[in-house]
């Protein structure tokens, strides 16, 4: 495959994500939406199904990582080559920025009628629930690293047994992951996912959009990545040794 494909792939794909999953935080938020109160129930599967279907729309020609935390971690552990890396992550959050204004596209005019700033902000990326950044850092860094370690064990040996249903599986790990982790954080799990889209809230023509928190901003990019990295190695550790020991019996 040829790595200009891949990185359209990785590109069509966090943009339909982000169009889908910021799409999701609108109708659920905004106060003139039909949508509004639906709750994190919805926000949890929603974002779920919106992993899903991107996933296989583009999984067959990038494996749809759609995630620099991923990208990095999959490259740390030699399951992909370091060169695709920077073009993986430019595609990602290029990605994240237009799913994201075509979410505001779709909602423009309930936008320019909601009152409050802060959740015009909180309909295109995440923000904590108690803002204290080490242990937000935390919050992000396990919640990333149970969806590493959840996407390797789905493709990992004898799991593999119907490869088409592993982007359903995905999906439903981000739902749990949601419904666990995410009350604390939002669980932006992805940096792509959050940072794309606060550059488009940034950048957006928005009334009353105030902020964009950028204050915020590293600790859905730092968290990830840590627990991406995290996860890979944890997996590995464990896969090799339980390998190990199948072969001694």
């Amino acid at each position: 495959m040829e790595p200009s494909s891949m990185y359209l792939a990785e590109f069509i794909g966090t943009a339909l994500l982000l169009l889908m999953g910021n799409g999701v935080n609108m109708t659920l938020s905004l106060n003139k939406s039909y949508g509004k109160g639906g709750g994190w129930m919805v926000t949890c599967f929603g974002w779920g199904l919106a992993v899903t279907m991107s996933a296989y729309l583009t999984g067959w020609v990038s494996g749809a990582h759609l995630n620099p935390a991923l990208s990095i971690a999959l490259a740390l552990s030699g399951r992909m080559p370091w060169s695709l890396v920077p073009g993986y992550i430019i595609a990602q959050v290029l990605g994240g920025i237009l799913g994201a204004t075509l979410a505001y596209l779709v909602y423009k005019d309930l936008m320019d009628q909601e009152p409050d700033a802060g959740v015009k902000l909180g309909v295109f990326s995440t923000g904590p629930a108690i803002d204290h950044k080490p242990w937000n850092v935390v919050t992000e860094a396990v919640g990333t690293a149970i969806l590493v370690v959840g996407i390797l064990a789905i493709g990992y040996g004898r799991n593999m047994v119907n490869p088409g249903i592993s982007p359903f599986l995905v999906g439903l790990l981000i739902c749990v992951i949601g419904m666990s982790t995410g009350g604390a954080t939002g669980f932006a799990i992805n940096p792509a996912r959050d940072l794309g889209p606060r550059i488009a809230h940034s950048i957006l023509p928005i009334k009353g959009k105030g902020e964009s928190n950028w204050g915020y901003a590293w600790v859905p990019i730092v968290g990830p990545i840590i627990g991406a990295v995290v996860g890979v190695l944890l997996f590995d550790l464990f896969a090799n040794y339980c390998v190990e020991c199948i072969a001694v019996l």
